[in-house]
């Protein structure tokens, strides 16, 4: 009689070990779900110096550090990267799955034992790509200029290569062969060329006798750290745009009113509704980063 009493007891309670593991596998944060809503932006894509996701070499000295000292760049911020990648939101539990998604995948390997072959055909077609891609103005598309920019309608991915209609537009590289140029994006210097009345932008849709309303005014940005001050100009935006375009929607014309973080522009918020999508990619700092800091009195005295 003891002998079955102590069994059952045995039984409840591993019966009850096995319920509070699985109940414990259940409850933790899916680090890759966290990754693909948050951390993507940077380290999927290198931007601002990130390390991107699967690149041992980047992974491997911040690896050494420990768990730990992740944990706590990741939580608190470092450098550029705000606290949380920018998503306050984010639970510690769900920092730390994150992180420990992009450790396990540092070596490249995780990931490509799980996927199963592909078939010849799905393979075949990953390696030759449609011209005609419908995602296209994903955020940041412009942050890495192609080796040929400026390609012929039939061949930029855009529009759309069987329709013969296509062939008939003007090329962009005959369009802007007469615009200033620059090194970003579309290779284009847009407010140059309007400076110097290359071009002649119509401010008015239904108007084409309608004056923008230019505002020369800057408006400065304080950011931490050693990294230049933002300077925001409102002259060269409104030469182009109505105030309408950006207020209340993406900025409250408030000061103190707009949380601004380099996670939500590249996640396509905020300056990301346009710049890295229609205006030029955010891959050079200083061209926003433009106001230098004045150097601490101890820094300045140094030889």
């Amino acid at each position: 009689m003891k002998a079955s009493i102590m069994l059952r007891a045995a039984l409840a309670l591993a019966a009850a070990s096995a319920f509070a593991t699985q109940a414990g596998a259940a409850g933790k944060p899916d680090g890759k779900a966290v990754y693909d809503s948050t951390c993507v932006a940077c380290h999927g894509t290198g931007a601002a110096g990130a390390p991107k996701l699967g690149d041992s070499a980047a992974w491997e000295p911040r690896i050494k550090t420990g768990k730990a000292a992740l944990y706590a760049s990741a939580t608190k911020g470092k450098g550029i990267m705000p606290p949380r990648g920018g998503n306050a939101k984010l639970s510690d539990a769900e920092v730390q799955a994150a992180v420990d998604y992009l450790v396990s995948q540092a070596d490249g390997k995780s990931s490509k034992a799980a996927e199963p072959a592909a078939a010849p055909a799905a393979v075949a077609a990953a390696t030759h790509p449609a011209a005609f891609s419908p995602s296209i103005n994903n955020f940041n598309r412009l942050l890495r200029a192609p080796g040929k920019y400026n390609r012929p309608q039939a061949e930029d991915g855009i529009h759309d290569p069987e329709n013969d209609g296509t062939v008939s537009l003007q090329p962009p590289a005959a369009a802007f062969d007469s615009l200033v140029k620059n090194g970003y994006g579309n290779h284009v210097d847009w407010v140059k060329s309007l400076n110097e009345d290359k071009i002649n932008p119509r401010f008015d849709r239904n108007d084409p006798n309608a004056k923008p309303m230019v505002m020369d005014l800057n408006i400065v940005r304080e950011v931490k750290g050693s990294m230049p001050d933002v300077v925001y100009p409102h002259k060269q935006h409104t030469q182009w745009l109505d105030c309408s375009n950006c207020h209340p929607a993406i900025f409250v014309p408030q000061k103190g009113a707009n949380q601004i973080s380099m996670a939500a522009i590249l996640l396509g918020q905020k300056c990301g509704v346009c710049h890295g999508k229609v205006a030029f990619p955010v891959a050079e700092c200083r061209r926003c980063h433009s106001k230098s800091k004045a150097l601490p009195a101890n820094a300045a005295a140094k030889p």
